[in-house]
């Protein structure tokens, strides 16, 4: 026997110890109220379901979602998938979505279930954020997956992220050499959108020879590049990718939004598919930017700078 029809076999015994004894005996020998006690007498007839307690589920839900809001999130999900709801959410504001974010993630969890999230081991301590755009600008290298290769040949994608508006910029290599990194350098210094006071980078190979006894007084050819732009240079430490974590965070967006769709056919093709994708990308809402785009954070600062 559940704990509900336990419940209402005593509230059985109470209103028919009532009938014959009153209201105000029964309060004092069940210790309870006159008006309970009056409450289960007038609901109760005959049956133990009467004496169940009814649900608590309003009659009406002015503010529900409408089934026309239901399928355009539906027909959405089923395009784009659940891997990347901020996007898809993005699009539905396009199309006259008007609700909050998380109401949106509330009904895609009430449709299709909870998603899967693995549990944080470490808690990262709190960081300052750059508070003008190009005071320090993180760049990475992301092998591209060679699923999405056709020729076999082995890519890299040179990214750079600014700490402050999280606008980004991305080029194509067959090599991870310190001249690579030199030529994204060029490209990233040769048409900006803000001067850049700092880069910092991990320590590979491509960016900075410290780890190498031997060769640990010789610059690379990206630090010297950095030395003529009159750029302040930082290394993070060993083994830490998280204090590069603007850029890294960026590479996870990017293998969801572009190479899990990807297939190209040589580095040219490669280039322009990518430069294609960075068209756009910096119009795309971040939720560390409060749904905006690092486009409209730049042009806030772009404003009164």
């Amino acid at each position: 026997m559940d704990m509900v029809t336990q419940e209402a076999y005593h509230r059985q015994r109470m209103v028919e110890y009532c009938r014959s004894h009153g209201l105000t005996k029964t309060a004092i020998r069940y210790r309870t109220s006159r008006k309970t006690v009056y409450k289960w007498r007038s609901r109760y007839d005959g049956t133990l379901e009467s004496l169940k307690d009814r649900s608590n589920r309003p009659h009406s839900h002015p503010s529900q979602h409408t089934e026309e809001e239901l399928d355009m999130i539906r027909h959405h999900i089923r395009r784009n998938g659940r891997h990347d709801l901020l996007l898809t959410y993005q699009k539905l504001l396009v199309k006259g979505y008007t609700r909050h974010y998380g109401s949106f993630k509330r009904i895609v969890t009430r449709l299709y279930g909870a998603a899967k999230k693995k549990k944080a081991t470490k808690k990262p301590k709190p960081y300052q954020r750059a508070e003008y755009p190009g005071q320090k600008v993180q760049i990475d290298v992301k092998y591209v997956p060679s699923r999405c290769v056709a020729n076999g040949q082995r890519y890299y994608q040179f990214t750079a992220v600014d700490e402050c508006t999280r606008v980004a910029f991305r080029e194509m290599y067959d090599e991870k050499s310190t001249y690579s990194a030199r030529d994204f350098l060029m490209k990233l210094a040769a048409n900006p959108k803000f001067p850049i006071r700092e880069v910092q980078t991990d320590n590979g190979t491509e960016f900075t020879n410290s780890l190498w006894a031997i060769k640990a007084k010789h610059k690379t050819l990206f630090e010297q590049a950095l030395d003529e732009m009159d750029i302040l240079y930082r290394r993070i430490r060993i083994a830490t990718p998280r204090h590069n974590g603007k850029v890294e965070r960026q590479h996870r967006t990017d293998s969801e939004r572009f190479y899990r769709k990807l297939r190209m056919y040589n580095l040219a093709d490669g280039r322009k598919q990518l430069s294609v994708y960075q068209a756009k990308s910096n119009d795309h809402i971040k939720t560390c930017l409060n749904f905006r785009s690092p486009n409209q954070v730049l042009n806030d600062y772009l404003a009164v700078m």
